[in-house]
């Protein structure tokens, strides 16, 4: 069975950081992109950045570019989103998923695997 399991969400602070982890399981994703996605309350699911198979091409939303860093290890199966200088705007739930090619993925019908998602909750 695969699973996408995301970790590390939780309640900061404005101008906080957070480490969210992506876990995957029953099957290896090392020739996959991967991305994250998030949701706010009462607002439909927005990308949030993208990593290519081998982390050697990222890409992010204009709103977390700067901020936001995706990144990847392969032997683990795991990847990463570093979230510095939050805003209360970033609240929202955090979904990671796996895409359907090797290269970067914009829009959630390029991934067909999904984690159930993690919250995290900035503080003005």
């Amino acid at each position: 069975q695969v699973q996408l399991v995301e970790s590390g969400g939780g309640l900061v602070q404005a101008g906080g950081s957070l480490r969210l982890s992506c876990a995957a399981s029953g099957r290896t994703f090392s020739s996959n992109g991967m991305g994250w996605f998030r949701q706010a309350p009462g607002k439909g699911r927005e990308f949030v950045a993208a990593i290519s198979w081998n982390g050697g091409s990222t890409g992010y939303s204009d709103s977390v570019k700067g901020r936001f860093t995706i990144s990847r290890d392969n032997a683990k199966n795991t990847v990463y989103l570093q979230m510095n200088s939050l805003k209360p705007e970033d609240t929202a739930v955090y979904y990671c998923a796996a895409g359907a090619h090797y290269g970067l993925g914009f829009v959630s019908h390029e991934y067909y695997y999904w984690g159930q998602g993690t919250q995290v909750t900035v503080s003005s």
